[in-house]
């Protein structure tokens, strides 16, 4: 009976352990769960583990002023987390769920993720060995810890999780994690914000960020979330970490955090209170002006919509002038753009082409002028000459036909040796030579509005000086206040009219020794699409589709302070609305 009675309470005894070791653990750690308590000691070369006494070749815990550094190689060996040396980086290689750490002890740099940080801000070097910032324990390696500072020691612990839980289908749930470059950051300092999200299906991520700024502009502390949808719509926990905020200012606001940090081209959003507040009646620079009255603008305009076939303006010209035509088709049937040129003199007269901007029919009236100022402003167009006998007439340009809806714009600047007649016309499409039906069977269009006149300006140049301004300063375009009108002359209607918006004028600004500054565009008009030449450069103004009127400003260039002068070369595109301004912003 003492035989059976024993044998029966060993199996009950046997039956009780197993199932005490299969109760999941208050801490929740899950089934298969491993923990590891790691104890690191302070300025001591010892370590335990599970109580377990443990000698080091550095400090458990290496202090440096404020921060903490820990052995990566020894915390990697007991996790069971691989560092290896790359013999072609020549970096050591940290593999975590987590991230992908590179550590280029020779030239001071860490990459997490292909994101760059420097070497002193997350690790040191104590007798040739490794040590990395203690948050590393919880960023990358997962790992909790608490600092007791009555024993001097950092106590980690470690759990060893089992796999997602994965849905019906077998996809298993993404996970959202992230860090920041450093704990603290300045007033207007950009943030780092450091990825470690990733989904073990490999089947990409959606973010869903919430708090996340390029930089903050109150001291304090401040939640950052972060959740990730994978592929199979499947949504990770909500991860959050708090970001600190010191009261030490880089950029005092978010504007001139972006006009001192955005990549040039940027267009930065404004909203009404920031136009006021940074963009509104801004003084103007002083300017001297000179004009350059040598060449004469012949500016065909009108009707900017034209309804019928004709003439829309005609001139005399002998000696330099420019050529300016801006036309969309309002017609229901294609027609074909041409310019003629008539010698009604008794010698042959020589037309040369020094300069030329055009470009073919197209629906976008932004486009074209954009594209016509380029051709222009860039002065390497295929140069060229034509002779106009005596009593006859030659065709100067013709373009290939516009269909209802399209428009062209064109610039051209030309030099005779004689007195020339220059007509601007739409004609039938069908007519391939049209020296002989011109001017017989065409007539004068009559005026809609629009500008149509001889004028005698077609360069400006503005002297300014940049070098000394303190606040936010402009120049202003075809406002008709600070940059007036020029006034000219339609001998068709004998009448004085106006180049509203000076389109055909080349302006040339010219500073020297500015200083260091950013140079903004704002539209002011409406829509506005076309380039600047600034020092030499192009810039396109957008890079694609329009600027909007106080909606948005366009970061064109920033100096140095060292550059011995600044050059800025425009020209008003068709299409484009005005008054604009150029703002220089002072960048202490």
């Amino acid at each position: 009976m003492i035989t059976k009675g024993l044998r029966r309470w060993a199996a009950l005894a046997m039956l009780f352990a197993l199932m005490i070791a299969t109760v999941v653990p208050a801490s929740g750690a899950g089934v298969g769960t491993t923990t590891m308590n790691i104890w690191l000691n302070e300025d001591e070369p010892i370590a335990y583990v599970d109580g377990k006494k443990i000698d080091l070749d550095t400090p458990g815990v290496l202090k440096d002023g404020s921060n903490r550094f820990v052995p990566i190689k020894f915390l990697g060996d007991q996790m069971g987390i691989e560092l290896k040396f790359n013999d072609k980086t020549k970096r050591t290689e940290i593999g975590t769920s987590r991230a992908k750490i590179e550590i280029d002890a020779v030239n001071k740099s860490v990459f997490i993720n292909g994101v760059y940080l420097t070497f002193d801000s997350v690790a040191r070097t104590f007798n040739d060995k490794l040590m990395v910032k203690e948050s590393w324990l919880y960023d990358f390696l997962g790992a909790k810890y608490e600092f007791n500072a009555e024993k001097k020691r950092l106590e980690v612990t470690y759990v060893k999780k089992p796999p997602s839980r994965v849905d019906e289908k077998g996809n298993s749930r993404p996970v959202a994690r992230f860090t920041f470059g450093k704990p603290t950051y300045m007033i207007g300092e950009p943030v780092q914000y450091i990825d470690l999200s990733y989904d073990p299906d490999a089947e990409g991520l959606q973010y869903e960020w919430t708090g996340k700024e390029e930089a903050f502009f109150w001291p304090g502390k401040y939640l950052v979330t972060l959740r990730v949808k994978d592929g199979q719509g499947l949504i990770s926990d909500t991860y959050s970490r708090y970001i600190e905020v010191s009261d030490k200012i880089v950029y005092k606001s978010p504007m001139a955090f972006k006009i001192n940090t955005y990549p040039l081209q940027s267009l930065i959003k404004t909203n009404w209170t920031e136009v006021y507040a940074y963009f509104n009646d801004l003084p103007a620079f002083k300017k001297t002006v000179t004009e350059d009255r040598s060449r004469k603008l012949l500016v065909s305009d009108s009707p900017e919509t034209f309804e019928e076939k004709g003439i829309f303006y005609a001139d005399t010209v002998n000696g330099k002038a420019r050529l300016y035509a801006d036309h969309v088709n309002g017609m229901k049937e294609k027609v074909q753009f041409v310019i003629m040129a008539t010698n009604s003199g008794k010698k042959p007269v020589t037309i040369k082409t020094t300069n030329k901007g055009e470009v073919y029919p197209s629906i976008y009236a932004n486009l074209i002028g954009h594209e016509a100022s380029v051709e222009f402003l860039l002065g390497d167009a295929p140069k060229g000459e034509i002779v106009v006998p005596p009593g006859e007439s030659r065709t100067y340009v013709q373009m290939p036909d516009f269909l209802p809806g399209q428009g062209v714009n064109v610039i051209y600047d030309v030099e005779t040796d004689g007195p020339v007649d220059f007509a601007f016309m739409a004609m039938d499409a069908s007519i391939e030579t049209p020296i002989s039906m011109y001017p017989l069977l065409y007539k004068q269009l009559p005026n809609d509005q629009h500008i149509r006149g001889t004028f005698p300006i077609t360069e400006k140049r503005w002297d300014i000086d940049a070098s000394w301004f303190t606040e936010s300063t402009r120049l202003i375009f075809g406002d008709n206040e600070y940059d007036q009108w020029q006034i000219g002359y339609d001998p068709t209607r004998k009448k004085e009219v106006t180049d509203d918006g000076n389109y055909g004028v080349v302006y040339k600004i010219h500073s020297e020794k500015p200083r260091k500054m950013a140079i903004l565009l704002q539209a002011r008009g409406g829509p506005f699409k076309g380039p600047f030449k600034i020092n030499g450069e192009f810039v396109l103004a957008p890079t694609s589709g329009v600027i909007t009127a106080f909606e948005t400003v366009q970061l064109l260039a920033r100096t140095t302070g060292k550059e011995p002068s600044l050059d800025i070369e425009f020209t008003p595109p068709a299409g484009s609305a005005f008054p604009i301004n150029l703002i220089f912003y002072p960048l202490d």
